[in-house]
């Protein structure tokens, strides 16, 4: 009886750490792949804010743990229990989910870049997302940087030039340069110096192929200790006798 009270105790220090882990890696997820993961046009999964919702609640109510084992009442270790369970169940969604997501990826990213691309010139809050993810990874285009000379973006500057009497060639981004002074990215000059050659794809789709990979491992992993924690609560539960209510002599 006092060794499950002890390892109770001891593991809902553990769930508070694992709650404070599934807390940072929502925050870091909602930070950095949410703007990779707008340009796919799969639907990505609600991963972030299933870890964000499950390590603030367990860092809420993770001294429940303690405070049952402490007070050996029945109802609140069954409580405590459910509580584990349904935070066992959203670590498990989210792991799963990013699992299957990232089996997909690479369409939905190939085909989000193109439009990105082809709506440069259109649509603000994807080209924002686009600039940003070519200053990120030093890249340009989808596969390189020659993509940007048939979009309606560099067809457009191609027209500027030629109206004002000007033999132009093809224009990209400044979020294609290198550098951010003495760049010739309006009109290319030949050999393309200053900017860069390789294409957004598959950094993009490396870099959040991992990282989801790594989530998701994470997120089971988590996931998984709950199960520790259940059977723990349901063994000292079974432990404690059942209190009979005091009876007032008449």
């Amino acid at each position: 009886m006092a060794f499950l009270k002890l390892s109770l105790m001891a593991f809902s220090f553990v769930f508070w750490i694992a709650g404070l882990t599934m807390l940072t890696m929502g925050i870091w997820t909602k930070l950095s792949l949410e703007e990779y993961l707008v340009l796919s046009t799969n639907d990505y999964p609600n991963t972030p804010v299933i870890l964000l919702g499950s390590g603030a609640a367990v860092l809420l109510w993770g001294f429940l743990g303690c405070f049952s084992a402490a007070a050996e009442r029945r109802y609140l270790l069954r409580t405590y229990g459910l509580f584990q369970l349904a935070v066992f169940l959203a670590g498990l969604a989210a792991g799963l989910s990013t699992l299957f997501y990232r089996r997909d990826i690479a369409e939905g990213f190939h085909i989000g870049l193109q439009n990105a691309v082809q709506s440069y010139a259109e649509d603000e809050a994807k080209a924002y997302v686009l600039d940003d993810v070519q200053r990120a990874l030093r890249c340009c285009g989808v596969h390189s940087y020659h993509d940007w000379f048939g979009s309606p973006w560099s067809l457009e500057q191609l027209e500027q030039h030629q109206f004002f009497g000007e033999h132009s060639n093809n224009s990209v981004p400044s979020s294609c340069c290198q550098v951010r002074r003495g760049c010739q990215n309006n009109p290319v000059l030949p050999g393309a110096p200053g900017i860069h050659w390789d294409g957004c794809f598959k950094k993009v789709f490396d870099f959040v192929s991992d990282n989801m990979f790594y989530i998701a491992t994470s997120a089971l992993g988590l996931a998984f200790i709950q199960v520790v924690g259940i059977v723990l609560t349901c063994l000292l539960a079974t432990k404690i006798p059942n209190r009979e209510p005091e009876t007032v002599p008449t």
